[in-house]
C-alpha cells in the first residue's frame, strides 16, 4: 500500500471538495478554486471531513498514480486555504529587478533587460532594500504553477559555484568551489 495516498487529506474550514462523476476534483476556498482530473482506475470519496483516494489493484502504475493524486488534492487543498510564497534573491553587483503589474524586468548582468510577464493567477512584488539583495516574491494558490515561473525566473541566470553569483532561491546554500589553485 502506498504510504502517501493511504493518508487521508483533512478539508480546513472554509474548504469546499466537490467530486463529478467523471473523477473530476473541484476545490473551492478562501484564495480561490482549483480543479484536477483524476485517473479513472482511481476512487475518491468524502468521508466524515476526509477526502480518501483508494485504489482497487496492487497494479505498480495504480500504485504510483495513487500517491501522486493524493498529493495533488493535498497540494491543491493548501493552496486554497492557505496559498504558496517563493521568493527568489539576486546575488550579484548590479542585479536589480523591478515590476509593473505582472511585467517583472531583470537586470542580471547581461548587455540588455530581461523582461518576463508572470500569469495573473501569480500575485507579483519585488524589494529592493539598501543592504541586502533584490528580491522576488511570488504567491498563488497553485502549487505547481509558482513552481514553474520560479524556475524559470531562476534559470535567466543560475547561481554559480565560484563566487556565488545569480538567481537563488530565498535560503538556498550554494555549494562553493575553490578557484585556481597558484602553481608552485
Amino acid at each position: 500500500m502506498s504510504r502517501i495516498g493511504k493518508n487521508p487529506i483533512t478539508i480546513p474550514s472554509g474548504v469546499e471538495i466537490t467530486v463529478e462523476k467523471n473523477n473530476l476534483v473541484k476545490v473551492k476556498g478562501p484564495k480561490g478554486e482549483l480543479f484536477q482530473q483524476v485517473d479513472q482506475d482511481l476512487e475518491v470519496s468524502i468521508e466524515d471531513g476526509e477526502l480518501l483516494v483508494k485504489r482497487h489493484t496492487e497494479q505498480k502504475r495504480h500504485k504510483a498514480m495513487h500517491g501522486l493524486y493524493r498529493s495533488l488534492i493535498a497540494n491543491m487543498v493548501q493552496g486554497v486555504s492557505e496559498g504558496f510564497t517563493r521568493s527568489l534573491e539576486l546575488v550579484g553587483v548590479g542585479y536589480r529587478c523591478t515590476n509593473t503589474g505582472q511585467l517583472l524586468e531583470l537586470a542580471l548582468g547581461y548587455s540588455h533587460p530581461i523582461y518576463f510577464y508572470v500569469p495573473d493567477e501569480v500575485q507579483l512584488t519585488t524589494k529592493m532594500e539598501k543592504g541586502s539583495n533584490p528580491t522576488v516574491i511570488l504567491e498563488s494558490n497553485d502549487k505547481q504553477l509558482i513552481g514553474q515561473i520560479a524556475a524559470k525566473i531562476r534559470a535567466f541566470r543560475k547561481p554559480e559555484p565560484y563566487k556565488g553569483k545569480g538567481v537563488r532561491y530565498t535560503g538556498e546554500v550554494i555549494r562553493r568551489k575553490a578557484g585556481k589553485a597558484a602553481a608552485k
